[in-house]
């Protein structure tokens, strides 16, 4: 290759690195910091326009809170509790102090989660399910925000592959109408709990009821035990 030829790889091999970015590490200094124990999963805030949206995706969310390793509070027993001090709305407790939240029940800290999408849009031979959600824990002490995530996730029936003629046109219409007609949410729920709260997720550090819990991310408590002699 000619000098000039090289200097313009070096150059364009240049400009591909500079286009490669390295996604920021989250900051996880205040989560680790409080090293909460226990997780306080309130009401979901439904921002669409299917009623049930909320109740089906409440169920779906402490079960992968507990396996990441916090102890989790009865979701049932929560909404009951917060009804009888006034909180019936989930907008309201979402507005609410959450230390005051936290308090009521002895948690280390408070999940909220946000409904953003939970829709089907159909069109014609294939229908497309979304879901999207906005995930904030707040300390039960100072009411500050430890970690947040947003998670969007969608499924999107068959179209058919382009060949069969009529007869594969006929079958997608069919399987799009179906998805419309019962769109199934809940899996597509779990795949984004799972995204973000799963063993091998970004998620938030790992919780103290797990074997791996401050090998994932150094705990204060435990670097502190670590130097102190024995």
């Amino acid at each position: 290759m000619s000098r000039p030829g090289r200097a313009a790889a070096a150059v364009l091999a240049a400009l591909l690195a500079a286009c490669v970015t390295t996604p920021p590490t989250p900051d996880y200094s205040k989560f680790l910091a409080a090293s909460p124990r226990s997780i306080l999963v309130v009401p979901v805030v439904n921002n669409t326009v299917d009623v049930d949206a909320a109740a089906y995706f409440l169920s779906t969310v402490p079960v992968p809170v507990a396996e990441r390793g916090y102890y989790v509070f009865p979701v049932n027993l929560v909404k009951r509790v917060l009804e009888d001090d006034g909180l019936s709305d989930a907008s309201l407790v979402h507005a609410a102090d959450p230390v005051r939240l936290c308090a009521l029940f002895g948690a280390d800290a408070a999940l909220y989660v946000t409904i953003e999408q939970w829709d089907a849009k159909y069109m014609v031979v294939t229908t497309q399910v979304t879901v999207a959600f906005t995930y904030v824990i707040k300390d039960g002490k100072t009411g500050d925000t430890l970690w947040t995530d947003h998670r969007k996730v969608l499924y999107q029936s068959d179209a058919g592959s382009g060949q069969g003629g009529v007869a594969s046109l006929i079958a997608a219409m069919v399987a799009a109408a179906v998805t419309k007609a019962s769109p199934n949410y809940m899996p597509l729920a779990r795949q984004a709990n799972a995204q973000v709260m799963g063993p091998h997720g970004a998620g938030f550090p790992v919780g103290p009821y797990r074997a791996e819990y401050g090998t994932d991310y150094p705990h204060p408590d435990q670097a502190s035990a670590r130097a102190s002699p024995r």
